[in-house]
This record gives structure tokens, C-alpha cells and sequence, in this order.
């Protein structure tokens, strides 16, 4: 899944609404200053205990929310939560409050096309990943073509696909291991009949990655291209 979002002074921890309910929640009376840095003070505090306890991260995300429904970093941190339990239909609400409150948020498209993909809903996400990289100042935009690519491919489109995959391993410094991106591409050149190209990104991986999971995909598809 995605990684949570930067917020404004604070580095955030690396890891993954209608709209009619998003209008009734921010349509409401503007929070107090002094609510808006309680807010973020509580969002910062959930941020520093994602990863020891989540559930403490969770109820500090629920009261930064509650104290200014505005607060796009930490509806995203809610949705991240929701969505690595499983809970899809809560993650994409917060994910579309997040986009409601800022539509330049792709991080949150990109967060939200992960969660519509891990329900087969590819179209949608193939949605979501576009939006995402329709902002030229997202700072990670291979997150979003590696899993548009990934996408692309499962809808069919490997042309889509291999291009996507390619525009991915041009962004510096990566944001995706490189080993996986051009796992995928590889795959995606032997679908498509380009064996010298898929042996060439194939073995690139197998030394990338040399002994893990990437490598190890990569070399068995080596062996079975060996056997055709």
C-alpha cells in the first residue's frame, strides 16, 4: 500500500465519504485557531505511534478529525488505517473527504486507486492514478505509474501498461524498488512477444534483487522462457 503523506513540519512515518457526507462534515462552522493546532497536535501524536500501536494512532487520527474535519492529513491517515484492515469502504471515505478537502492531494489518488483495485474495481483506479499524476508537483509519481501500469495490465491494455511501467524507472530517485518495477515490466514485454527486451529487464532484476523475491520471480520466469 501507500505511504503515508509529508504534513507540514512533520515528516509523517513511512508505511498504506459520499459526497454528500463530505459536505455535511465541512460545511459546517470553521474550527478555532487554537482547534485547528490541537488538530494537528493530535495528528502528530497518531503519526508517532503508528507503527507501535495502532489503535492508539487510530483514536488520535478520530479526535484531529473531530477537532477540524479540514484536517486532509489526517483523514488520510484514518484511511490509510481502514484500508490495511481490510475495511475498504471506510478507507475510500476518508480518502475522499482528503481529495474534497485538497483536489491536488495525489497521494490520496493514489491511495484511493489501491483500495478500488483491491476490490477489482481496475477502471476506477485507473481513474484515480490519472488524477494523482495530473499534478506536475507530486514528488513520488512513479507510486502512481507503477500501479497504474499494474492496472493497465490487468484491464489488458500492455501497451498502456509497458509505457507506464517504463515512464516509472525515468522518476529519480524512486519511490518503488526498482527491482519490482522492472519486474512488472518484464513481464508485461513477455505477455506482449518482445522476449530479447523481457530477457534483458528479467535478468537485470535477477541481479538487482539476487536471493529475493523480486530476483527469484524474475529468474523462474527466465527458466520457463528457456523451456518455450
Amino acid at each position: 500500500m501507500s505511504a503515508m503523506p509529508e504534513s507540514t513540519g512533520t515528516k509523517s512515518a513511512a508505511i498504506w465519504m459520499t459526497t454528500w457526507g463530505i459536505v455535511g462534515v465541512l460545511a459546517g462552522c470553521a474550527p478555532s485557531q487554537e482547534s485547528i493546532q490541537k488538530s494537528q497536535g493530535y495528528y502528530q501524536e497518531g503519526v508517532a505511534s503508528l507503527t507501535s500501536d495502532r489503535q492508539k494512532a487510530f483514536v488520535s487520527f478520530q479526535k484531529a478529525v473531530q477537532l477540524d474535519p479540514n484536517n486532509k492529513d489526517a483523514r488520510y491517515a484514518l484511511g490509510h488505517i481502514y484500508a490495511i484492515q481490510g475495511k475498504f469502504p471506510q478507507a475510500e471515505e476518508e480518502f475522499n473527504a482528503a481529495i474534497y478537502i485538497d483536489e491536488s492531494f495525489s497521494e490520496a489518488y493514489t491511495y484511493l486507486g489501491q483500495v478500488q483495485a483491491n476490490q477489482g474495481r481496475w477502471e476506477d483506479a485507473i481513474k484515480s492514478y490519472r488524477r494523482a499524476l495530473a499534478n506536475p508537483l507530486y514528488p513520488t509519481p512513479d507510486l502512481a505509474r507503477f500501479h497504474l501500469g499494474r492496472a493497465l495490465a490487468q484491464t489488458g491494455d500492455l501497451q498502456g501498461a509497458m509505457e507506464v511501467f517504463e515512464d516509472a524507472l525515468n522518476v529519480k530517485p524512486p519511490s518503488v524498488p526498482p527491482a519490482l518495477t522492472n519486474l512488472e515490466l518484464g513481464r508485461v514485454y513477455y505477455k506482449l512477444g518482445y522476449t530479447s527486451r523481457a530477457r534483458e529487464t528479467l535478468t537485470k532484476v535477477a541481479t538487482l534483487d539476487k536471493g529475493g523475491e523480486y530476483g527469484t520471480a524474475a529468474a523462474e520466469l527466465l527458466v520457463r522462457m528457456k523451456k518455450q
